[in-house]
Formats: structure tokens, C-alpha cells, sequence
């Protein structure tokens, strides 16, 4: 599929969420190294992921904490004692990265008892229980730091990308993620932002064709005056990767002109005014196909909305997944 030939692209049916393994695992995530054209992005029905790549991450998590050597519990709880603890949520916001955390307490302890009393996706309030974990209080103990780091930093992503999409619901805008992410945790991340509702941009730098301000400034040195370094940005890069949708990053209603007319895809308009980009979507609106508008840089909760009804297709906020404060949720030992 060639970018001039895209398809309209889907939104997700309300509701439509995948279930968690009896492993506690939510299957199936295309690798991100695999190559795709015109590229994976904006894929918000798919709320899957990659088993192994829980099961590494997890076992990574669990290696840095030392988990065999927890010389506290070692030290009071004895091996053959057994209870129940319970998962309870202490704030509002929607709950994401549930079979994370089951996968943490499994691989510390397969004989644990994992019991899920909300899905991914759920809206939970305060005093919910989330889940129930039995068996063995030494594997609790262990794993749970781990498990919680896990649920309430990937909840924490999916309540702030629910609010930003709720903040848009009624207009033709969608939220995009970025790819400002914590590093090895990028693909759990955008899985909680999906999970919010919203849709992932590129997962690394093959998926897709972006010219930022730093591309084009490497060019523009090293062009003949006079030359367009847009114009000629985006020529080289279609000649380079015909069937890739190219975005380009653009400051101001020329720049934008400039793009459109050189044949980009998608543009990304970095830190416009409300007006400016009022005018690139009259734009590109007389363009055939028009190509479709991504506003960006410091857009916050409450210019949301606003960015939205000037007319673009998406908003992508970095903050969503670098700046999203945890979800609050605690781990009680019955007994």
C-alpha cells in the first residue's frame, strides 16, 4: 500500500478489549523490529503483547531486586507458611498492566494463586480490589515491589492517555504517543497508552519516514543556496523509500505550504499557533489526497481541546508517557 493509497484508518469499537492468558499473559505483539510499509502506527484496536518480551522484562525487573535474597522476609517468614493477599486500588484512573504483575509473582513463585477481579481497560475507584494472590508469603513478599512498579507506572500512562482522549472526544482528533519513552520499557508503555484509548505513533526509527528540525538542518548546510532544504528533504527521502509515508516536521504556515506542495504525507506542526494551524488545515485541505496534520510541542490538558477544533488529525503529547504519575494502588497481606 503506497502512502497516496492509504486506507482510512479504523478506530477501535468501545469495549473491545483482549483477555488476559490463564498465564496471566496478554498474547501476541508484532516484533518491532520486523519490517512493515507504509508503517505500524496509529494501531489503537491492538491491546496485545509479546509474552516473551513480558517474560524478559519481567525477569529483568525481578534480577535487579534481588528477589532470591530478600534477607528481611528470609529473615521472618518462614517457607512452608502460606496466605492470601489482595490488590486494592487507592486512586481513580483505568487499570493497565494487570498480567504484568501476575507474570512478576509467577516467576517468582508458579505454585502462587492468582485470582484477577478487574481486566485491562477497567475504570477503577478507590478500595477496589484489582486482584487476590495466594500461597506461599515468602513469594509474595518478593514479588511484590516488582509487580506494583509495573501496574501502577503503566496505569498511570493509560489514566492520562483516557483523560487526553476523553478531552477529545466529539472531534475528528485523535492522541498519538511519541517516542519519548523510558528506555526497555517503550513497548509496555505504548501498550498502556493504547489501553487509555489512545494510538501509537513509531515504535523505533524504521517505522516510519519522520524529518525533524535536526534532519533538516544537517541538509540545509550542506545544500546550495537557494535551495529549498524542505522541498529537498522530502524529494530525498521518497527517492530513497518509495512506499513509507513521509512526515515532516514544519514551524509555521510557509514551511507548511512548502511540505504540501513537495508531496508529504503526514506533517508534524511543532509548536504552532492556534491560528497557524487553523491556516496549514485550509492548507492541506486543497491538497488530494490532503495529508494528514499532527499538532505537537507543549500542548497540555488544558489546550487540548482547542489544538483539537482547529481541524488536525492528531495531537501527540510526550508527557502522556514520560510525565504520567503513577496510579496508586497497594499490595495487603490477609494473613
Amino acid at each position: 500500500m503506497t502512502p497516496r493509497n492509504r486506507q482510512p484508518e479504523r478506530r477501535p469499537r468501545s469495549g473491545t478489549r483482549d483477555r488476559s492468558t490463564a498465564k496471566g499473559l496478554v498474547v501476541r505483539e508484532t516484533s518491532a523490529l520486523r519490517r512493515r510499509a507504509p508503517r505500524r502506527s496509529d494501531n489503537a484496536s491492538s491491546t496485545t503483547l509479546d509474552s516473551s518480551l513480558v517474560r524478559n522484562l519481567v525477569a529483568a525487573a525481578l534480577s535487579e531486586d534481588r528477589v532470591e535474597n530478600d534477607i528481611t522476609t528470609n529473615a521472618l517468614v518462614q517457607s512452608d507458611w502460606t496466605g492470601r493477599a489482595i490488590i486494592t486500588a487507592q486512586a481513580e484512573g483505568i487499570l493497565a498492566g494487570l498480567p504484568i504483575g501476575q507474570a512478576a509473582f509467577l516467576q517468582v513463585d508458579p505454585e502462587l494463586g492468582w485470582i484477577s477481579q478487574k481486566t485491562e481497560g477497567d475504570r477503577i475507584s478507590p478500595g477496589d480490589v484489582v486482584a487476590r494472590v495466594e500461597g506461599a508469603l515468602k513469594s509474595m513478599l518478593r514479588a511484590e515491589r516488582v509487580a506494583l512498579n509495573f501496574v501502577t507506572h503503566l496505569s498511570g500512562i493509560a489514566s492520562m492517555a483516557a483523560t487526553v482522549v476523553a478531552l477529545l472526544a466529539g472531534s475528528n482528533c485523535r492522541l498519538r504517543d511519541t517516542r519519548k519513552t523510558t528506555p526497555g520499557l517503550r513497548m509496555l508503555e505504548k501498550y498502556a497508552v493504547r489501553i487509555g484509548g489512545g494510538t501509537n505513533h513509531r515504535f523505533e526509527l524504521s517505522d516510519g519516514v519522520l524529518i525533524k528540525d535536526n534532519h533538516l538542518a544537517a541538509l540545509r548546510a550542506r545544500l546550495p543556496a537557494g535551495t529549498d532544504h524542505i522541498q529537498e528533504a522530502i524529494r530525498l527521502a521518497r527517492k530513497a523509500i518509495s512506499k513509507i509515508a513521509i512526515e515532516i516536521e514544519v514551524t509555521n504556515v510557509d514551511e507548511a505550504q512548502r511540505a504540501i506542495q513537495a508531496g508529504a504525507d503526514e506533517l508534524l506542526l511543532d509548536n504552532m499557533s492556534l491560528r497557524d494551524m487553523k491556516d496549514a488545515v485550509r492548507l492541506a485541505a486543497k491538497h488530494k489526497p490532503p495529508p494528514l496534520l499532527e499538532a505537537s510541542g507543549g500542548i497540555t490538558l488544558t489546550s487540548a481541546r482547542a489544538v483539537a477544533d482547529t481541524g488536525v488529525d492528531f495531537i501527540s503529547m510526550g508527557a502522556i508517557t514520560h510525565s504520567a504519575p503513577t496510579l496508586d494502588l497497594s499490595l495487603e497481606i490477609e494473613g
